[in-house]
């Protein structure tokens, strides 16, 4: 089946114009899923719209848009008043500016979409904005109206056609400071450093995403594989490591191919000397 474009409507770079169709770039629908299901009868659980306050059920007629101002009171939104201030330019990409790749911190990248020309028509102007930007070695800088929010989106070349990263406002990003400012300032000394570089360069490679295998989905299939087949589910998880005591020694034992590093982890830290107190002369 033919995947389904999320939004469609014309890329424009200045007066040069041609009709588009976004395209999620990533999904995760092949991955297993469950239901809830009634442990007495068998049958799927579905969930109700109900009133908080006394339990009943609601329609949808009657349930209403609220934003909460203070401890249970809401302020009402009405449709037509979201209606009012809905964006104008819902159909059209504009492209803003064009920025270094290299700028656009990672913190504020949010979902790839695959760009591609809408019909028959409007390929030349397709190519010419493609071919702008990949020449330019940047990104173009566009907004775009999903589900009746307006984002900034990326745009760059990939092959024949077109990737857009839909970005963040910079006030979704949390700022780091809260999280990182309690991190110790640890001294690290060389020896250390060097044999850490060491195992780096003992793991290091080439980005291969076919490489990638996902564990817990593997274990799933088989998990469910035996169910239908009725045969003993046995655990296999594994005992968490404990804490590791001496960072110097669980450093020489990667190296040597972590033989000892079991060693290292389990061992127990140095007992407490308790010296005795002088009588007070």
């Amino acid at each position: 089946m033919a995947p389904r474009a999320n939004w469609k409507g014309f890329l424009r770079l200045s007066l040069v114009t041609c009709p588009i169709a976004l395209f999620p770039a990533t999904s995760e629908s092949e991955k297993i899923s469950f239901n809830q299901i009634n442990k007495k009868t068998g049958h799927r659980i579905r969930y109700l719209k109900v009133d908080a306050d006394t339990g009943e059920e609601v329609s949808n007629e009657d349930i209403i848009k609220g934003y909460q101002v203070d401890k249970d009171q809401y302020l009402e939104i009405t449709r037509d008043e979201l209606d009012s201030i809905a964006l104008e330019s819902t159909r059209t990409l504009d492209i803003d500016e064009f920025v270094p790749r290299s700028e656009i911190d990672d913190l504020y990248l949010v979902r790839p979409y695959y760009i591609v020309p809408d019909g028959k028509v409007g390929h030349d102007a397709y190519a010419v904005i493609r071919e702008t930007i990949r020449s330019l070695d940047k990104v173009a800088l566009a907004r775009v109206v999903l589900t009746n929010r307006e984002h900034v989106i990326a745009l760059e070349a990939r092959d024949k056609g077109l990737m857009g990263m839909l970005l963040r406002y910079p006030y979704e990003v949390r700022d780091p400071a809260e999280y990182f400012d309690d991190i110790q300032d640890v001294k690290i000394t060389k020896d250390m450093l060097d044999l850490a570089k060491h195992i780096v360069e003992q793991k290091s490679g080439h980005f291969e995403p076919d490489k990638f295998e996902d564990h817990y989905e593997k274990a799933l299939q088989e998990l469910l594989e035996k169910k239908q087949k009725g045969l003993p589910i046995v655990s296999q998880r594994k005992d968490a490591p404990s804490n590791v005591v001496n960072l110097m020694d669980a450093l020489r034992a990667s190296i040597s191919g972590g033989k000892s590093s079991a060693k290292v982890a389990a061992a127990k830290p140095a007992k407490k000397v308790v010296r005795p107190r002088r009588k007070a002369g």
